[in-house]
């Protein structure tokens, strides 16, 4: 399970975000580059995309093809990622791991219902309820979602990570 590489992420785009960076890059797995396109989808990132050691030309990203992966270069693969800013001011600037290997959290309907509505869980796990403007992330069995949408498809699972302004 990538819940190490979770955690290292979270502090990883905290970090560029405080110190405003427009592009970064994080190494490219699976939990990584589901955790990247559902925080695109929720509006803090303006793209991502799959690339080399250098970064992709800026210019060109909407005609960006990234080189095929193979055995040989997926080691070498990185994720690049674009931060938003709105006024000078970032869009991410809290990114917390959730879950970590040692204690993961799961989380059922009922319980990922009372965090979203922004009440703190009761019982063996303790989660602070959802801010204005603060995202859960999810990896169900469906793949790694925000929390409203895992409500809305009636799906709850492993808590991975919140982020919010």
């Amino acid at each position: 399970m990538g819940l190490p590489k979770i955690a290292n992420l979270c502090s990883h785009m905290q970090n560029a975000s405080k110190a405003r960076l427009g592009l970064t890059s994080t190494p490219h797995t699976k939990y990584n580059l589901a955790v990247l396109l559902s925080m695109q989808k929720a509006g803090f990132l303006s793209f991502v995309t799959r690339g080399g050691a250098t970064p992709p030309d800026p210019t060109s990203l909407s005609t960006y093809e990234p080189e095929p992966l193979t055995t040989a270069n997926i080691a070498h693969q990185r994720l690049w990622v674009g931060l938003k800013y709105s006024n000078n001011e970032p869009v991410l600037r809290k990114m917390q791991a959730i879950s970590t290997p040692k204690r993961p959290i799961t989380m059922k309907l009922p319980d990922l219902e009372r965090v979203a509505r922004g009440w703190d869980t009761n019982g063996r796990v303790n989660v602070r309820g959802l801010n204005m403007g603060e995202c859960l992330f999810v990896s169900t069995s469906k793949g790694v979602m925000e929390v409203r949408e895992a409500l809305e498809r009636k799906l709850g699972g492993l808590v991975l990570c919140r982020a919010g302004p």
